[in-house]
């Protein structure tokens, strides 16, 4: 299978009109906060992922299936209720699985399902903490497969 199939591709929207057109004031500022907080962390420039998310590299994967495509390799979506924090790594093993666990013991208020992180608010959470998280898990992608 190509590319074409995934439902989520990079768009040439741009992410400032995105941001800036984000309600209410709190989503607004937070979502320009992570946006700054993933430039700084990957050293890549944003790109628009379908409609609403915001993803910093991309990598393309192969899966047993043979099924193919790209993606991108962190990112985030300021959704209405939470911010979804994407960890393309969701299946860590060993000390990177314990160092992302003790991580999230020090975060503060979220939700971990699978590869994606909730949370509501960021002032409920250590952003210095967010950061190592999401500095981690780009050091797992960039293992597992190699910027070209």
């Amino acid at each position: 299978m190509a590319d074409a199939a995934n439902k989520t591709v990079a768009t040439d929207a741009d992410v400032t009109a995105y941001i800036a057109a984000l309600e209410p004031d709190r989503r607004r500022e937070e979502a320009q906060a992570l946006l700054e907080l993933y430039q700084r962390v990957t050293g890549e420039p944003a790109k628009m992922w379908g409609p609403s998310m915001i993803g910093f590299g991309e990598y393309h994967y192969t899966y047993d299936s043979g099924r193919s495509g790209t993606s991108m390799r962190s990112g985030f979506a300021p959704r209405k209720g939470k911010h979804s924090i994407y960890l393309m790594c969701s299946d860590l093993e060993g000390a990177a699985a314990a160092q992302q666990e003790a991580l999230l013991a020090r975060l503060g208020k979220h939700k971990m399902e699978k590869s994606c992180l909730y949370v509501n608010r960021l002032d409920q959470i250590d952003l210095g903490v967010l950061e190592q998280i999401i500095a981690a898990n780009v050091a797992e992608m960039n293992r597992l497969y190699p910027p070209g």
